[in-house]
């Protein structure tokens, strides 16, 4: 259904397009049809706040559509961007169980469709379905692991080029590869890359034309492309463990599920 913004529109938990990908898509229907009833959704403009740092915890936010970016800031006005959430998340999840505040800003990339469940419903939505549980530890560990991903790109990586290395690495993980390469549409500003890796936005473009002559990425409108990862790896210096194990052949088409406006990248 086509919704405010352009949006196509998720009609409820039954209906709802992720096919698997989201927080409640493996559980019952006795269960889904209990969510749809205490969740109340709405669509929200680019760069609408859904819930702001340090503010008390209202409740969860379950992204059904679009993606959310979700940052901290310092009282000198400096922001660090955490990570980008997609379709399928739950936000606000830690502190609505701790019964904190949120600890992170959240702002919409994109048009979003998002549900909200207040505190204590979710609270009582979990006391009556324990399987649900399972989909909240498991989505708390990877938020976990996504912020030591950050931490360590930010406060252990040695150079510019190093962190962002790095996190074009994090964006093209899971990405089928074409022919070419890896294929990602760049999902933030010059800027807000720079506020992703702790540097400014001057140091981004002058790293991204560095990865350019050095033929380790090419960019056409908002299409970036990695043509030898393993390239790219040396330069972010990283682990084994994070270097991407695929053996799937190229497909023909590339599958990323960023969307934005063509004029991000230039």
């Amino acid at each position: 259904m086509k919704g405010p913004y352009g949006l196509e529109l998720n009609d409820g938990c039954k209906t709802c397009k992720l096919n698997g990908a989201g927080f409640f898509c493996h559980l019952g229907p006795a269960a889904l049809k209990e969510f749809d009833g205490i969740k109340s959704t709405s669509t929200y403009p680019k760069g609408a706040l859904l819930f702001v740092e340090r503010q008390e915890a209202r409740g969860v936010f379950v992204l059904c559509e679009g993606e959310v970016k979700l940052s901290i800031s310092s009282s000198e006005g400096k922001t660090l961007i955490m990570r980008i959430a997609r379709a399928g998340e739950l936000l606000g999840l830690v502190a609505t169980m701790a019964g904190t505040a949120y600890e992170v800003t959240a702002e919409t990339l994109h048009p979003c469709q998002v549900a909200f469940v207040r505190k204590e419903d979710f609270h009582r939505y979990l006391a009556g379905h324990p399987e649900a549980s399972q989909n909240v530890l498991s989505q708390m560990g990877s938020q976990y692991t996504a912020a030591c991903e950050q931490l360590r790109t930010v406060g252990l990586s040695s150079s510019a080029n190093e962190k962002l290395a790095r996190l074009l690495l994090t964006w093209s993980v899971n990405v089928p590869k074409t022919r070419t390469g890896t294929r990602i549409t760049m999902p933030l500003t010059h800027e807000e890359v720079a506020e992703f890796i702790g540097t400014t936005r001057e140091t981004v473009t002058r790293t991204l034309s560095e990865f350019k002559n050095r033929h380790l990425i090419s960019i056409q409108g908002s299409m970036l492309n990695i043509p030898d990862r393993a390239a790219l790896e040396n330069v972010a210096n990283v682990s084994d463990s994070f270097r991407e194990t695929d053996h799937a052949a190229p497909v023909k088409e590339s599958c990323s599920t960023w969307r934005v406006r063509a004029d991000r990248v230039q």
